[in-house]
């Protein structure tokens, strides 16, 4: 049985096509910026819909506008569309029929929850204004955000504000979760190379070993949050992979780490990555050798609006009552390019729980399943939203 929150159950006629919807997308991953399929479907339904639909922002982005009534308030949602490349673990019977590639973090309930308000809200036109329903590609590796806004996104389509949710299998179910202020982190990678020289793993004294300066350097990158960072001020540097050598008895030519940084003040960002850079060629210098660094900036902190997260608030408060809806106690080192719509427009991201038991698979995990017993509340807030924010 599906369990209702707040207004949910309004529009229980429209869940068994929602659901469908959100299957078929399960079953025809894309990844970020190849979703060509998923965005001739999407646009497709939209133009059936009524919608006028504007496509090619970021190359297969869609963008749907409906206009009701004589106001001038604009009002944009956005659901992201891309999946990731996993080999997918569910057995569902609607599980992924391309190879090593599925949606293991719920896009594809994200993209039938906007569809299904969609249906709903040009249905009923209960607005005064213009809605515009932003399907975003690319949001997981790849920028779609950034990329949809530098081919005009807001000049072409203004919002007065912009909203966005993600679903969480880790919250309590139909539990809304939101903070004003920062709620997920900037996030950067960092490439290090150390060059020392090979040699014969019984004669290291002729050789320059790159592992030990590569663990030298590990080490004492640990140093980078906890001594250099303010005791108040929240970052993590860490070392997800390290590859070097390929025998016991040979010393390699090179070594290789790969780090995730992540972190909300941009002071923090800059110090993080002057350290990271220093403390690298310093290990490497101590030890006769030097290092390649390809340091690269991924997205921004995204930060929410306060008008924007209060208006979420009470918003939820009333449609699911107070007792679902919980203050974010801390930001997530988590990251999310809605950050570069949110340093545009005003607007706020939320998260709304989908837990099924205390020990769900996680998501990005190759046996993550979106719970389909979320899309009447997801939908129903979506059309709450719309209409309450383009009142008539």
């Amino acid at each position: 049985m599906t369990r209702q929150t707040g207004n949910s159950s309004a529009f229980a006629n429209h869940m068994p096509e929602v659901v469908a919807i959100r299957h078929h997308l399960h079953q025809h991953p894309e990844i970020g910026l190849s979703e060509h399929q998923t965005s001739d479907f999407i646009a497709d339904q939209l133009v059936a819909m009524g919608y006028d639909v504007t496509r090619g922002l970021a190359g297969t982005g869609v963008v749907a506008t409906l206009r009701n009534g004589s106001g001038t308030r604009t009002l944009g949602i956005r659901a992201d569309i891309d999946a990731l490349p996993i080999h997918e673990e569910t057995g569902a019977d609607y599980a992924s029929e391309n190879q090593g590639v599925m949606h293991a973090c719920g896009h594809d309930g994200h993209t039938a929850m906007l569809l299904g308000a969609a249906k709903i809200i040009a249905e009923r036109k209960n607005f005064d204004g213009t809605l515009h329903l932003i399907f975003q590609p690319a949001e997981e590796n790849f920028g779609g955000a950034r990329i949809m806004i530098e081919d005009g996104l807001f000049e072409r389509f203004p919002c007065d504000a912009v909203f966005a949710l993600h679903n969480d299998p880790g919250l309590p179910f139909g539990q809304f979760v939101l903070r004003e202020g920062p709620i997920l982190a900037a996030v950067d990678e960092c490439r290090i190379t150390v060059n020392g020289y090979g040699g014969h793993g019984a004669e290291p004294q002729a050789a320059a070993d790159p592992i030990v300066a590569g663990a030298s350097i590990i080490m004492a990158l640990q140093t980078v949050v906890s001594r250099n960072i303010h005791p108040q001020l929240s970052a993590v540097v860490t070392v997800g992979a390290f590859h070097a050598g390929i025998a016991s008895n040979v010393i390699p030519e090179t070594a290789e780490m790969l780090l995730t940084i992540r972190s909300f003040d941009p002071g923090v960002r800059d110090e993080l990555e002057k350290r990271i850079r220093s403390i690298a060629e310093g290990q490497a210098a101590s030890y006769g050798m030097s290092v390649t660094i390809e340091y690269e900036r991924g997205y921004n902190a995204t930060i929410n609006h306060k008008a924007e997260t209060d208006y979420v608030n009470e918003l939820a408060k009333r449609f699911a009552g107070a007792e679902n809806v919980a203050e974010m106690p801390r930001p997530s080192m988590g990251a999310e390019d809605f950050a570069y719509m949110l340093e545009k427009r005003p607007g706020c991201y939320f998260f709304l729980g989908t837990a099924r038991t205390d020990n769900d698979p996680p998501l990005h995990h190759p046996k993550f399943d979106f719970n389909d017993e979320i899309l009447p509340i997801g939908t129903s807030f979506w059309v709450e939203l719309a209409e309450d924010y383009l009142k008539r």
